[in-house]
């Protein structure tokens, strides 16, 4: 299963995690793994080209990280917002077996 979580902070991001695999099908096949991928690859890479926001990335096999130390700009805040509510349709569409979807206040 796939987990992620966005944590707000005074109602603005100040992380974003996606962990895991869906296991929605075998290798190559999993069209959950590969929407959630598409859709957080193409957000952190609109960050970087869209935005003058500054945020660092962890990446390895099945988790990123995107955490961002100030806050952010109404552009990234509205690309990130994009970004969950792919992520949640997701989650609706296929269901919480394969994608787990939370939004955390810290």
């Amino acid at each position: 299963m796939i987990t992620v979580v966005a944590e707000k902070k005074d109602g603005g991001y100040c992380s974003f995690c996606s962990s895991g695999h869906a296991g929605s099908g075998p290798g190559g096949f999993d069209i959950v793994c590969a929407a959630v991928s598409a859709l957080v690859i193409t957000t952190a890479n609109s960050l970087e080209a869209f935005t003058d926001d500054s945020f660092e990335t962890e990446c390895r096999d099945g988790y990123v990280r995107l955490s961002f130390p100030d806050p952010l700009s109404r552009e990234a805040c509205l690309l990130l917002d994009s970004l969950m509510l792919g992520l949640s349709s997701i989650e609706q569409e296929y269901g919480s077996k394969y994608i787990k979807v939370k939004v955390r206040e810290v």
